[in-house]
């Protein structure tokens, strides 16, 4: 997997102070996306193990409340996979920290078991996950006003609610 970038000490993706990590690729090439470069799967650098390492040491502050996921996608099966293992090590490293992720893709269809983006590692990619922003940007339905997400359509999803009773619960 490759990454188009880091944003450290990030407060737009997510509540409180976060690390976010910018996937490289992306199927759904959204109009008027605002990171279109991040839709080559080999746009930026590879995600090494010592990026991990530095994303890891970025979360050790207590002011960090956790980490974001975006891109690009990282709801791409190729994408999951790389991610799941690094997810692992967050969540094992920093019990107490919170995971987002953005996604162009639906939790409750493309994401769910047989859906067109599920893969071995949905399901624990995303019981690993505290918030889902979910749905594709559509441009007709950008809100400047709307909180952690771009367009009206999309969804800021609570996964413990969802991993406790299958409903989806919007925080915003």
């Amino acid at each position: 997997m490759y990454y188009s970038g880091i944003k450290y000490n990030d407060i737009a993706n997510g509540i409180g102070v976060r690390t976010t990590l910018f996937v490289s690729g992306c199927r759904n090439h959204c109009k008027d996306c605002f990171q279109p470069e991040t839709w080559e799967f080999t746009n930026g650098e590879p995600f090494t193990e010592n990026i991990e390492e530095e994303l890891l040491e970025s979360l050790e502050p207590a002011y960090i409340s956790g980490l974001t996921l975006l891109g690009g996608d990282p709801f791409e099966p190729e994408n999951q996979q790389a991610l799941l293992p690094f997810v692992r090590k967050v969540k094992k490293r920093f019990a107490d920290k919170n995971i987002w992720a953005y996604t162009g893709y639906l939790l409750d269809e493309d994401l769910a078991e047989g859906g067109r983006k599920y893969c071995t590692a949905t399901k624990e990619l995303l019981e690993s996950i505290d918030v889902l922003v979910d749905g594709l940007f559509v441009a007709e339905l950008k809100d400047i006003t709307l909180k952690f997400k771009g367009s009206s359509n999309q969804r800021v999803i609570d996964m413990k609610t969802y991993r406790e009773n299958g409903r989806i619960e919007e925080i915003f």
